[in-house]
């Protein structure tokens, strides 16, 4: 087990929330501590970012005045939030980290990386960017983590991928986390590691709260209405997710229209707007924050009890992250509500088969939703 002998981890855990260690960090710490290289799968909202970053914080030496330990995430909102979470894990500790992501001012990035980060957070294409122009040295990295490392190795990363671990020395230690982890992503990391431990923590071996799941059929027209009369029977925070930009843009003027304070995120949006967006539904400021599937990863909203799908999930990989930004360790539970037609209802019951989830329809009578 872990120990956290280091004042700023005591101070850091007694303000944290945790009582315990979860399964995938009491399964992780003593291999990554090891050196060893891994390829982990855990469910959303398992402690998966802690899992790494406790052991490789207690590892950094801050007289060491060069980067140490990169990390590669997939969205801009997943590298700022494992960075805050960093944060409140080495206050006092010397530690220093910085951020790279896309659509932020580069030269900024640069000024940070003069300071001699011991911890790189960034998004593939800056982080190679940087590396490109000789600004970013990765010569010495010890460790390197590729979190929910099946968005990282999508056909648009895989080369950058490829080309970032090329630039780390060759006796690194390899650390691969997600919370899905399909058979082809598993074989291609493997090809860069030395004997990686593989390691499966599934919903049975943790205490997850409780999550209920639910749908609603509708006309593709009467979407919006359906989305409005739930908005306003929920009364409570809710996170809406569509797949198409032009869609959301269309269904956030229209809710606004009728009354309900809305926010929302997608990928073509400045890294300032999006993070507008997401502090004005944290503080309550919107009810709805509408986002497309850029959010579905490491957007962490606390005690996000409403999760619902305005168009069906690609595939039941899709519906299992989106899903999970309710529910998540130290929660009261949550529920996910998804909007179809009647076509899509059918594809929508063949993920909640894949993914082992009971899913019920639900119907809204007189101002509540009933059991159909």
């Amino acid at each position: 087990m872990l120990e956290l002998t280091e004042p700023y981890l005591q101070k850091a855990w007694e303000t944290s929330g945790y009582n315990k260690f979860t399964p995938i960090q009491e399964k992780t710490f003593p291999i990554i501590t090891e050196g060893k290289d891994i390829i982990a799968e855990s469910p959303t909202g398992s402690g998966k970012t802690l899992a790494y970053l406790l052991p490789l914080i207690k590892q950094i030496d801050t007289n060491l005045k060069n980067a140490q330990v990169l990390i590669l995430a997939p969205s801009h909102e997943l590298v700022m939030q494992i960075n805050q979470e960093l944060q409140s894990w080495t206050k006092d500790s010397g530690i220093l980290s910085a951020t790279l992501i896309g659509g932020a001012n580069v030269k900024r990035q640069i000024e940070k990386l003069k300071k001699k980060p011991q911890i790189i957070i960034g998004s593939p294409g800056r982080v190679a960017e940087l590396v490109k122009i000789k600004k970013l040295k990765l010569h010495q990295i010890k460790t390197v983590v590729l979190d929910e490392v099946d968005q990282l190795l999508i056909p648009e990363h895989q080369n950058t991928i490829v080309e970032i671990v090329k630039s780390t020395p060759k006796e690194r230690q390899l650390l691969a986390f997600s919370a899905t982890l399909p058979d082809t992503i598993e074989t291609q990391v493997e090809k860069w590691m030395n004997k990686p431990e593989l390691i499966r923590v599934n919903k049975m071996d943790m205490d997850i709260p409780e999550v209920e799941h639910m749908y609603l059929v509708s006309e593709a027209r009467d979407k919006i209405e359906t989305l409005r009369k739930i908005i306003r029977i929920l009364d409570r925070k809710a996170l809406v997710f569509f797949r198409d930009i032009a869609n959301l843009t269309v269904m956030a003027e229209k809710l606004e229209y009728k009354g309900i304070k809305t926010s929302a995120i997608h990928r073509d949006q400045k890294k300032q707007d999006r993070e507008r967006a997401i502090k004005q539904f944290r503080g309550g400021d919107a009810q709805v924050l509408l986002a497309t599937d850029v959010a579905a990863r490491g957007l962490d909203i606390k005690d996000l009890e409403y999760v619902i799908h305005m168009d069906v999930p690609l595939d039941a990989t899709q519906y299992t992250h989106r899903s999970g930004r309710t529910g998540r360790l130290g929660s009261d539970g949550g529920t996910v509500i998804s909007i179809v037609t009647s076509g899509e209802a059918k594809v929508l019951k063949k993920f909640g088969r894949e993914v082992k989830v009971d899913l019920i329809e639900k119907n809204i009578y007189k101002g509540k939703i009933i059991n159909k």
